[in-house]
């Protein structure tokens, strides 16, 4: 008996040892007068936080598996050949809504003409509150959404935390609003963590896929001819592809062929989320989106949230990304195992 007590604390300490070494070390390296954060896992680049007050919004691109695949698309920072360049807006991982108190944050880019920008809400990040490296690395911010004339609707404390294995990358993101005066985020389908997938993600079709721009000017993303989307959705509701969008579930994941590895990008709610679980805004043509305030066009008008915020009122929204390349693509077992685990936080 003593020794089958003895084997069993044994083999639970190597498992406990090799799940520890499995960890790799996150560093982080700030770069202020670039106004970017660089994260690096296991000595491989991973992704970088930009906040330049050049750009509309801070964000995260862009983002690597642990086997070095970018899963962004390029455009418009850095365009690969065969990269869709509609929504120029669509940049690497973000955060903001389209309706606050009538400025729309979600669509500003450089492609807003002057004369409409009033229209648009901007997020500026004014300071970094925490970097650190380690078993999970660390990268905390203030930012405040303002109009064009800067005056402050909302201000944001986001707290990311990477870690990462051999095969896998997570980010956990919190992020808090606190409202600097009354905000009223009118449901829109335009919300609220945004990720725009590289192109071998998109869901392949045979029709040619027309878009208009904020300049007005459409763009045709390829369809019959394109050989190299071959990515599909999956969520915890048991829908797939196309399917997915306007649905709720507490997660989806996409996943598609990448080089020799299989590769799945897995973003999950968290419970004590506003409205969760939340609806997927969830696109063949590479938008990847979790948005619980869009109710009213996701449900075709049946019911609608209108979140409201008092002056001084916070809210708090939370979600994992997991990013896994491999022989195989993320199960649904995992995705859930992990989302317990969020869920705990």
């Amino acid at each position: 008996m003593r020794t089958i007590k003895i084997l069993t604390a044994a083999l639970a300490l190597a498992s406990a040892s090799t799940a520890f070494a499995q960890q790799q070390a996150v560093t982080v390296k700030a770069s202020p007068k670039d106004q970017k954060i660089d994260i690096m896992i296991g000595g491989k680049p991973f992704t970088t936080f930009n906040y330049p007050d050049s750009l509309e919004k801070p964000f995260l691109f862009p983002l690597n598996t642990a086997g070095g695949t970018t899963i962004t698309r390029g455009f418009p920072l850095a365009t690969r050949k065969g990269d869709p360049t509609d929504h120029p807006h669509h940049i690497g991982l973000w955060f903001n809504h389209e309706g606050v108190n009538g400025l729309d944050f979600w669509n500003n880019s450089y492609a807003i003409p002057a004369a409409k920008k009033n229209k648009y809400g901007w997020i500026r990040t004014d300071k970094i509150t925490e970097t650190k490296g380690g078993k999970t690395g660390i990268v905390a911010y203030h930012a405040k959404w303002h109009d064009q004339a800067k005056e402050t609707l909302l201000d944001e404390n986001t707290r990311f935390e990477f870690s990462g294995t051999a095969n896998e990358r997570v980010i956990d993101r919190i992020t808090t609003l606190t409202a600097a005066k009354e905000v009223n985020f009118t449901d829109n389908k335009d919300g609220v963590l945004g990720l725009r997938l590289a192109h071998e993600l998109q869901i392949p079709t045979k029709e040619d896929l027309k878009y208009t721009d904020d300049r007005g000017i459409e763009t045709v993303v390829k369809g019959s001819d394109d050989k190299i989307a071959n990515g599909n959705y999956a969520a915890s509701n048991g829908k797939y592809g196309n399917d997915v969008w306007s649905s709720r579930a507490d997660w989806c994941k996409v996943y598609a062929k990448m080089g020799n590895d299989s590769v799945s990008i897995a973003i999950i709610d968290h419970p004590k989320n506003p409205n969760y679980p939340t609806f997927w805004h969830a696109r063949g043509y590479g938008l990847f989106a979790a948005n619980p305030l869009g109710e009213k066009v996701f449900t075709n008008g049946k019911s609608a949230l209108n979140l409201k915020l008092k002056k001084g009122e916070s809210i708090t929204f939370s979600y994992r990304i997991v990013i896994s390349n491999g022989k195989t693509t993320l199960s649904g077992a995992k995705v859930t195992a992990l989302a317990a685990e969020f869920a705990k936080k």
